[in-house]
């Protein structure tokens, strides 16, 4: 009777705590999923899906991929996919005429935004690796099934994400909120940058210092 009457206690002290870890993991979800809606970006979106073609550095891509894949392998099994997600990804962070994105952190915002599953369904509908919005397609002459596309979801989102880098004038922290639709909150932002600093540096530009010094910037560090 009285180990019946520990575990009782227990488990009702268990249940404010787990209410509430359920309340803020259903705000983080419903923050996920920017309407991406600024008037400016239909046509950037556009143009990025109309210049589909790779532009790649032999020997930078053979470092990406060798860093980069066995990494991807915890949360991708299949082979096939793991290769094209990390192809596309390389060649869109290094679009020619293009500002450049760091792979490592479009990676972290992949892991933190649909942990790399290209059927992934946000509550606002947003879908695929990076979670666009699902009026894009059909603003652009596709179908919404594209959307779980590699490919082209990975050229959508890395379109929006250059633009609201260059409207927040290449501040990491702010650009993520717009994209996710949290301006003024600093949960996404900063988990994706410390997921880009913490499992996604080594193939970028300045061998993961940019991923550190993004990450003090963005917390007063």
């Amino acid at each position: 009777m009285l180990l019946a009457s520990r575990l009782a206690r227990r488990a009702s002290r268990a249940v404010p705590v787990a209410l509430a870890a359920a309340v803020t993991l259903l705000a983080c979800g419903a923050a996920r999923a920017d309407q991406q809606r600024d008037p400016g970006l239909k046509n950037v979106v556009a143009g990025a899906i109309t210049q589909a073609q790779c532009f790649t550095d032999r020997f930078d891509s053979a470092v990406w991929y060798r860093l980069m894949e066995p990494r991807l392998r915890r949360t991708v099994s299949d082979p096939t996919e793991r290769v094209e997600i990390l192809k596309e990804v390389y060649c869109e962070t290094h679009r020619a005429g293009e500002t450049h994105l760091p792979p490592g952190l479009v990676m972290a915002l992949i892991d933190v935004e649909s942990r790399f599953d290209r059927w992934a369904v946000s509550s606002a509908g947003a879908v695929g690796l990076m979670q666009v919005m699902p009026f894009w397609p059909e603003q652009l002459g596709m179908k919404r099934w594209e959307l779980t596309h590699v490919a082209a979801n990975l050229r959508m989102g890395c379109a929006i994400l250059r633009f609201y880098l260059r409207a927040e004038h290449h501040n990491y922290a702010r650009a993520l909120a717009r994209y996710n639709g949290s301006s003024g909150r600093r949960n996404y932002s900063d988990a994706v940058l410390e997921r880009w600093g913490d499992h996604w540096t080594g193939a970028d530009d300045l061998g993961g210092t940019q991923a550190a010094q993004a990450v003090r910037k963005s917390t007063g560090g």
